[in-house]
């Protein structure tokens, strides 16, 4: 889960590009980076931390140009490393930067083939830095001193057949424009828009609407499966289909966790999906437990808040705002290491004792992954004087590891893996517990105005859309990505010591 936006404009896009990753912020707080072109140079600034501790003023007077391209980053595995901020840049051909939300499942293929057959060197163990050489080096045999939009397209066609995986990307050519692709199957979301100023019109690429809407764009729509989108530098929009065969499998976990309620996702309200997640919780509810002696709905903030208010309506329970949130800590789901997050949600989270004492209190959050956090919640809710405590997720039992890229665990680390529903109950402190069911959750987000028929949900059903995914891809991102890595600062690489081999 990442944040990427890119923007073509009439004047410098500097100050746009740092207000849109601030709108993404919630996609990662690892890292933030910005490239700008201005004149055929580049001009770059990238660390570790968020975006307002990346980007000082003197950062922000270097990064002079008319184009360019941001990302926020959290990482998919291992420790942090400020090597791996993005965007990253190869100087040839052209000279190109890029930026990349989601994850490679043949990054081993690919690193052996840029390496062995496309004679280029990578530098770090990112699958963003694999995906750009890729894209480089197609764009490079067309041979070209000047590319073109046919060119551009050609070189996203061949990325679609090597690459596998979930992505959404944005690459900048120097001197000549910005592209934007996603993957044949939609799994990550990425949208364009403009706006029109005296100057002309100027096009934005980013992750999520918002960031359009933060910034006076009009949203034009979301990129289909395997579709990209040309921008060249003095204004010419361009969209061509480039993968052979494409199906939208988009990933549910955007509505449920990932995404700003006040987005839009390939044509859906991600805060009205999160109302029906809501009303679908209801009516589980009432089924099994009829009796179920609710005095009061509390929600965990803050992506739970939209589901928890619907649920409170559609059972007639006061809704209450229990526990008030400390803004300045980062959010404890990508956080990386056991110990990270358990110390986070006591400094996150205070509660409201009034809102508690001698109640049954229902808490509802959108999902429970480790358990680290709606286990201590439970805690506080009980230490405050709750004389019963039950909690409801807006989404199914996740049982899986996610390999798209968002950092879900490895199986062993998710609390409900192997594990029924009472037995995660009791392992988190509840009276009762209830999960989402799957086609519920699917009608919520797929059952409005736009159908969506098929979605990406391997994280609850252990489905994963692009048929690559074996045991041993599973067993090998469970190394990378399981807490004791992370704890020692160890990784895991993905990429091949070829030069060793």
């Amino acid at each position: 889960m990442c944040g990427i936006v890119g923007i073509v404009g009439k004047s410098n896009v500097n100050q746009a590009l740092y207000d849109a990753l601030t709108v993404l912020q919630h996609r990662g707080q690892d890292a933030a980076g910005i490239v700008t072109s201005d004149q055929g140079r580049l001009f770059l600034r990238k660390d570790n931390g968020l975006v307002r501790d990346v980007f000082h003023q003197r950062h922000m007077q270097r990064l002079i140009g008319q184009m360019g391209i941001g990302h926020v980053r959290y990482p998919t595995a291992g420790s942090s490393s400020s090597a791996e901020a993005q965007p990253f840049y190869v100087n040839s051909p052209y000279g190109i930067t890029l930026a990349h939300n989601g994850n490679l499942t043949n990054v081993e293929q690919l690193s052996r083939e840029i390496y062995e057959s496309d004679l280029r060197h990578v530098n770090t163990t990112s699958d963003s830095e694999v995906l750009l050489n890729v894209f480089a080096h197609e764009l490079a045999v067309r041979n070209k001193l000047q590319p073109t939009e046919e060119d551009v397209f050609a070189a996203v066609s061949q990325v679609h057949k090597r690459c596998r995986g979930g992505y959404a990307v944005v690459a900048m050519i120097t001197g000549y424009g910005i592209v934007g692709f996603r993957d044949p199957n939609a799994i990550r979301p990425i949208v364009f828009g403009q706006r029109h100023t005296d100057e002309g019109v100027e096009y934005m690429i980013a992750s999520e609407s918002v960031a359009l809407d933060v910034l006076g764009f009009t949203l034009i729509r979301d990129l289909a499966p395997g579709e990209a989108v040309y921008i060249t530098e003095d204004g010419r929009l361009y969209t061509r289909q480039c993968a052979e065969s494409s199906q939208y499998s988009p990933c549910i976990f955007e509505h449920v966790y990932l995404a700003r309620p006040d987005s839009l996702m390939d044509g859906v309200s991600v805060y009205k999906a999160r109302l029906r997640m809501g009303e679908k919780l209801a009516d589980k509810i009432q089924r099994e437990r009829p009796d179920h002696g609710i005095d009061v709905v509390i929600p965990i903030p803050d992506t739970s808040r939209t589901s928890a208010l619907e649920l409170a309506n559609q059972l007639g329970v006061k809704f209450r705002e229990g526990f008030v949130k400390n803004r300045y800590i980062g959010r404890t789901f990508i956080m990386p290491g056991q110990a990270a997050r358990k110390k986070s949600v006591r400094q996150k989270l205070n509660a409201i004792d009034l809102e508690f004492r001698g109640k049954n209190v229902l808490l509802v959050d959108d999902s429970i992954v480790r358990g680290t956090t709606c286990k201590q919640i439970i805690q506080m809710a009980r230490e405050a004087g709750a004389k019963k405590v039950f909690f409801c997720s807006a989404a199914p039992a996740v049982r899986y590891p996610n390999v798209y890229g968002i950092d879900m665990p490895s199986a062993h680390e998710l609390i409900a893996h192997g594990r029924t529903t009472d037995e995660v109950a009791e392992l988190i402190g509840a009276d009762w517990l209830i999960y989402q069911d799957l086609d519920d959750l699917k009608d919520a987000v797929g059952g409005g105005k736009v159908k969506i028929e098929h979605f990406d949900c391997a994280v609850f059903d252990g489905e994963y859309v692009t048929g690559d995914v074996n045991e041993q891809y599973l067993d090998r991102i469970e190394q990378a990505r399981n807490d004791a890595a992370k704890s020692t600062g160890q990784r895991v690489s993905a990429i091949i010591d070829l030069h060793n081999n």
